[in-house]
């Protein structure tokens, strides 16, 4: 008896804080997921990294040995010098230095990047000016970018999406769920074909040092907006039409990132996905609800009222124009 009335008060427990019990179970998952990426990369990157420490080593070694009237001390600031350099996109290499980072086309495409919060992080501004510039321009800008990009989504949608959707469920008379599930695997694949591997296939050809692997994993870095950095297009000394490609380059991210969004919120207007959101989400009180009710009410109702009274004055400029009469001319009119 008591073990059957502690076990339906645990159900009861775990019934009632629900929404509590699934977050902490999605915050405990985060973290191992965390653990997990960090293990892996670890194992992974650490014994390359020793290889490249131990090769630059050696090759240190080797041109002080070279160069006996040269001291560490002094190459040491050498290469510190070019490696600060190298942190602002500015290369010691020739072959490098007939790329400037600052003019317009490059310019262009830095300010698409800090928008989009991609943000490879090759160019950066070089002048205390340009760092508040910097600052200011992103602090105005990448909200301006959200709102343009969510305007965007939401009028693409509604073409991609929503009305395709409901074409087949009233037309053909098919589940509206398994509808919008198939669309979206559908809409799915099309954008990894026209925004990643296309794409990774016309890199692979245009870059001289990329096969097909790394201008895929370009297109994911740059489209999920992760911006590393260690692959940026049209940065090569024989890169034919520099100016062209980058601006090219800047339209790509820019559709990339829309195709991106219209995906991402087709698949969140699944109804599986939508239940599946709920279990962590903090439920309304009853209160809550009926406040929330009420004033939809209420601002219905003003919005019907103000509706109607704009219907009459409408109404009253359309009628045709009668002069008023007062009535004291009316009662001399009667009294004749």
């Amino acid at each position: 008896m008591l073990q059957s009335l502690a076990g339906s008060s645990c159900v009861r427990l775990v019934e009632q804080h629900r929404s509590a019990w699934c977050f902490a179970l999605l915050a405990l998952g985060y973290l191992l997921y965390l653990v997990f990426g960090a293990v892996v990369f670890s194992s992974v990157e650490l014994p390359y990294e020793d290889l490249l420490r131990q090769e630059l080593s050696k090759l240190k070694q080797r041109f002080l040995e070279e160069h006996a009237c040269l001291s560490e001390r002094q190459l040491e600031e050498f290469l510190m010098r070019v490696l600060e350099a190298s942190n602002y996109g500015v290369s010691v290499l020739s072959n490098a230095s007939g790329n400037w980072n600052w003019d317009f086309t490059s310019s262009l495409f830095f300010a698409s990047t800090v928008l989009s919060t991609t943000g490879y992080g090759h160019t950066v501004p070089l002048s205390d000016g340009g760092k508040a510039f910097c600052v200011i321009y992103s602090v105005i800008g990448i909200p301006f970018t959200l709102l343009f990009l969510t305007a965007v989504v939401q009028r693409i949608i509604v073409y991609v999406t929503r009305r395709p959707v409901l074409y087949f469920h009233i037309r053909w008379g098919f589940s509206k769920q398994i509808v919008a599930i198939i669309h979206a695997i559908v809409l799915g694949f099309i954008t990894i074909s026209f925004f990643f591997l296309i794409p990774a296939a016309i890199f692979s050809v245009l870059e001289d040092d990329w096969n097909f692997l790394e201008s895929f994993y370009f297109c994911f870095i740059s489209l999920s907006t992760i911006g590393l950095g260690d692959y940026v297009p049209g940065e090569g000394y024989n890169q034919k039409f520099r100016e062209l490609y980058k601006i090219g380059i800047t339209c790509y991210l820019l559709l990339g990132l829309i195709a991106m969004l219209v995906v991402l919120e087709t698949f969140c207007e699944l109804h599986e996905l939508k239940k599946f959101r709920k279990l962590f989400y903090v439920k309304k009180d009853k209160e809550d609800d009926q406040v929330h009710i009420m004033e939809h009410d209420q601002l219905s109702f003003s919005s019907i009222s103000d509706q109607a009274a704009s219907m009459k004055d409408d109404q009253k400029a359309n009628e045709p124009f009668v002069t008023s009469q007062s009535p004291t001319s009316n009662d001399s009119s009667l009294n004749n």
